[in-house]
């Protein structure tokens, strides 16, 4: 990679040139001994895009050359095995003594092991710490070439008379490169298109970056929206890198469209009403810091628009819930060396990488000036979390034992991972007017991460009325809304897992929860002689069920629930019988039970009082499906890389990409299950054509399972097209018989040289309602939604709803609403609620919940020997819908089972 990057650099030298002397900071003086950014990567800031190699030798090398006043910390790898660091930076003074200062921070959070006097103590002696994190999105380049520009400005500057003050009163900690596997993957595109000189024109080649960009990480996930979920090393590395120190503020900094200026905090609306209210206060200080340095360097810049911090998966969220002041600085980017804005200037890459770094150096003198004042709310959150924890309505929150136990296990584990404090009880005991088994997962709010708890666990975070009211008025005159993302993220709701809100403390005896997401499975009953079975309805099954199907095991399933031994065993358990499998399945069992969670049960016979035995035609056999998912434009990047995670990574499932060109005419009979994405653009139907059409139908005649995702329904229900029978909805007119009289006998309603249909026939628009009809679209789209959670009704009598909770909880987003399938050509499996049960959280626009009302979430069509499965909206959005990994693990595995192949 090294000698990649001096070739490159030697290769386009002189396309650099314009940058080599751009102007940092004026009339600089920088102490030679400490090592620039030349010297270690070989191109001064601004005249390459900068190798996640090259960034890491960058700050190794400052941490060897001063190892007093830096420190580099590696806290997770990638998927592709980069190495993601934070880096220390303080004076000599406070370095030799960063234990001390991390342990502060440390009391300072936990209040409840530290008295008022050690606190104020603690305010009164010691620097706050600032964390600034960059390039969590790959593309967005500048952010980490200011990393190391700033880190070299704190440890060389001998000009900036704020450095001394900073290192003095602040621990500055630079997360240099969020997102290595997606940078490098843009950087590789970017070099691959450049050619003598740096090209300005948006329309060339270095500028667009092929499919799937370099935004988001190996998995293609946006991990700017996975703080909570914690489904990405990377995120998960760096939420226990956070709360080792506590910031008091914390920055994220982004690009965006090129053609902006800069946008730093404060917020647009809406607020997330947990936050503080001296939070948002303290959003002004660093605002106008920044504005300060950028009126003096001449930068625009705006504020209070666009970027809100309502959801709390951002990095401009997430830490505000343990009293940090988090914000997000936008630049816009150049998206390579340099390009041509829409009224004509000529941005430059060195021009992005000052920007940020004058907002990062501004954010930690914003920090040095308010020392005192942020370590002092920073402890009085603490406390004010407790306080309102023990006051409020809701006072604690019960995760009770229930049928899903390794959901509500793993629910417990992602908040204790984010610093929540779960006990599980001892014993059974009575709260909340009713009784809980011992085992159950208690929350009490009185504790400083209340308002992370809340935000995460209540049904529904409100958004503020005028907020939403404007909404409405934008919407009614065909203006985008304003929302940035979704409105619902209730993680109970979104893993289906039960939670109990309780008006009152609970005082029981409790063993703490620790962060382990998944627990070890077990084999109840000792060695089986008839058959092992596992109960289906948890993740953990899923991932039994994979793991023993590529290990070589025999696994039948049932499509009824069925009566053995006094248990009540639901559709879909699996039936490992002894007879079909090796001697060594005893082992097999009992290993797999442990690495997959599964808690599976010994039966020493076949015999069942209710249900089908275990040879019934209701008894299906898994074969070892192979499964393919369609890859590369027009699917969407994150759905094709989510879907492909929740496979791979938590059904533990390998599944082949397959181009989607390739598709038109690939032979798919060595695959059994395809799955098609969401898409962008044209869709599947410009990239398949005709040919791509045949191919899957009679594909799927033949035995295969095709899966459509999201808007992929959009190409398998078009009329033309038809490989399902479902059709994608309009939007509902309303009929209104009031209205102005339509006037005139039509004719042709000009003078006789006009043709035909140079006019139409007049009317009296006799009010405002009248003027609405007639501008209104012939034919519209339902109007979209940025997501909210909405309640579907599952039917336990197909083998798609084996298992399967009785009512899902569905993240609706974007415009598509479809048809009921009828019954003489299919089954809806799922479908949504009545119009007044529908909404379980979020906002949603009234004529969408009327709509939605009854239609299908999942479609199951038979098509000869094989089946097309449409999840109307997609099940694995971002990898936190876990309560639908069943529904969705069946049209897979289950699919397969049923399917009846040729070969």
């Amino acid at each position: 990679m090294r000698l990649i990057t001096l070739l490159a650099a030697s290769l386009f030298a002189t396309a650099a040139f314009a940058q080599d002397d751009f102007v940092f900071w004026p009339d600089a003086d920088y102490d030679p001994a400490v090592p620039t950014v030349e010297q270690v990567t070989g191109h001064v800031s601004g005249q390459r895009v900068t190798w996640h190699v090259d960034v890491m030798r960058y700050f190794d090398a400052l941490a060897a050359a001063h190892p007093d006043r830096v420190a580099v910390h590696r806290y997770a790898k990638t998927w592709e095995g980069r190495d993601l660091i934070y880096v220390v930076i303080s004076s000599a003074e406070n370095m030799a003594r960063i234990d001390e200062i991390k342990s502060g921070m440390q009391k300072l959070r936990n209040v409840g092991n530290t008295s008022s006097a050690q606190a104020a103590s603690i305010i009164q002696s010691q620097p706050a710490v600032t964390w600034l994190s960059y390039g969590v999105h790959g593309n967005e380049i500048s952010s980490s070439d200011a990393a190391m520009l700033t880190a070299y400005h704190l440890l060389a500057s001998r000009g900036d008379e704020r450095v001394d003050d900073i290192l003095e009163n602040t621990v500055v900690i630079l997360d240099p490169m969020q997102n290595p596997d997606g940078r490098d993957r843009f950087i590789h595109h970017f070099e691959m298109a450049e050619g003598l000189q740096p090209n300005s024109d948006r329309l060339s080649a270095e500028h667009n970056e092929p499919w799937p960009g370099g935004r988001t990480n190996h998995y293609l996930f946006d991990m700017n929206r996975d703080w909570f979920i914690l489904s990405q090393p990377e995120t998960r590395g760096r939420v226990d890198a956070i709360q080792e120190w506590w910031p008091v503020a914390f920055v994220d900094a982004h690009e965006m469209a090129s053609d902006a200026s800069y946008y730093f905090a404060p917020e647009a609306i809406p607020f997330n009403p947990h936050l503080a209210a001296d939070q948002r206060a303290s959003l002004e200080l660093f605002g106008k810091t920044n504005a300060g340095w950028f009126d003096k360097f001449g930068i625009d810049y705006f504020t209070r628009e666009v970027f809100d911090a309502f959801y709390p998966g951002y990095g401009a969220s997430w830490p505000s819930y343990f009293g940090s002041i988090a914000m997000t600085y936008e630049q816009a980017s150049s998206r390579g060396l340099i390009i041509r804005q829409y009224h004509g200037n000529e941005m430059t890459y060195a021009y992005t990488i000052r920007n940020h770094f004058l907002t990062s150096l501004a954010t930690a003198e914003t920090v040095a000036n308010n020392r005192q004042k942020f370590l002092q709310e920073f402890y009085n959150y603490q406390l004010s979390a407790i306080d309102e924890g023990g006051s409020e309505d809701i006072r604690a929150y019960v995760l009770p034992t229930q049928n899903d136990q390794a959901g509500a296990n793993k629910l417990a584990g992602l908040l204790v991972r984010q610093g929540v404090e779960v006990g599980t009880a001892n014993d059974a005991f009575r709260a909340c007017g009713r009784l809980f088994n011992a085992g159950s997962h208690i929350i009490n709010l009185a504790q400083p991460a209340k308002r992370l708890i809340r935000t995460l666990l209540d049904t529904n975070v409100e958004m503020d009325a005028a907020f939403l009211q404007e909404q409405e008025r934008r919407r009614a005159k065909g203006l985008p809304d304003e929302i940035y993302d979704v409105t619902a993220w209730s993680m109970p709701l979104m893993m289906n897992v039960e939670s109990v809100a309780c008006s009152r403390a609970i005082a029981v005896a409790t063993s703490p929860v620790g962060p382990q997401t998944q627990l070890p499975g077990s084999v109840s009953g000792g060695e089986a002689v008839t058959a092992y079975l596992v109960p289906w309805g948890e993740a953990t099954a899923i991932r039994f069920l994979a793991n023993g199907l590529r290990e070589g095991l025999v696994i039948n399933s049932t499509d009824k629930a069925f009566t053995h031994e006094g248990n009540r065993y639901a559709s879909g358990t699996l039936i490992v019988t002894v007879a079909d499998n090796n001697a060594g399945i005893h082992a097999s069992v009992r290993d797999l039970a442990v690495r997959t969670g599964a808690n599976v049960v010994s039966a020493d016979n076949s015999w069942v009082t209710d249900g089908p035995n275990f040879g019934s035609f209701n008894v299906v056999r898994h074969n070892l499906p192979k499964v393919a998912i369609a890859w590369d434009r027009p699917t969407s990047a994150y759905s094709a890389g989510n879907t492909r995670f929740v496979i791979e990574q938590q059904f533990d499932f390998p599944v082949t990409p397959i181009r989607t060109r390739q598709i038109a005419s690939a032979d798919l009979s060595n695959y059994d299950v395809l799955i098609l994405p969401e898409t962008f653009g044209a869709g599947y139907a410009a990239e398949l054509g005709d040919a791509g059409t045949a191919n899957l139908n009679d594909w799927v005649s033949k035995g295969g399972v095709l899966i459509g995702v999201g808007n992929a329904n959009r190409y398998l229900a078009d009329a033309n097209i038809d490989i399902t029978s479902i059709r994608r909805e309009n939007a509902v007119v309303e009929d209104d018989d009031e209205g102005g009289g339509s006037g005139g006998n039509g004719g042709n309603g000009g003078n006789g040289d006009e043709p035909m249909d140079a006019t139409v026939e007049g009317s009296y628009l006799t009010s405002a309602d009248d003027y609405k009809a007639a501008i209104a679209a012939e034919k519209a789209e339902p109007d979209t939604m940025g997501g909210v959670l909405v309640r579907a009704d599952v039917d336990p009598d197909h083998w798609l709803g084996a298992g399967v909770s009785a009512t899902l909880n569905v993240l609706v987003r974007g415009s598509d609403i479809y048809t009921p399938i009828q019954l003489d050509s299919g089954v809806n499996v799922a479908r949504f609620q009545a119009a007044d049960d529908l909404l379980a959280s979020g906002y949603i626009w009234e004529e969408n919940r009327k709509q939605l009302a009854f239609k299908p979430f999942v479609v199951a069509q038979a098509q000869g020997r094989g089946f097309v499965i449409s999840f109307t909206q997609d099940p694995n959005v971002r990898a936190y819908l876990d309560g639908l990994n069943i529904i969705f693990a069946n049209a897979i595995f289950r699919g397969a089972a049923h399917a009846r192949p040729m070969h």
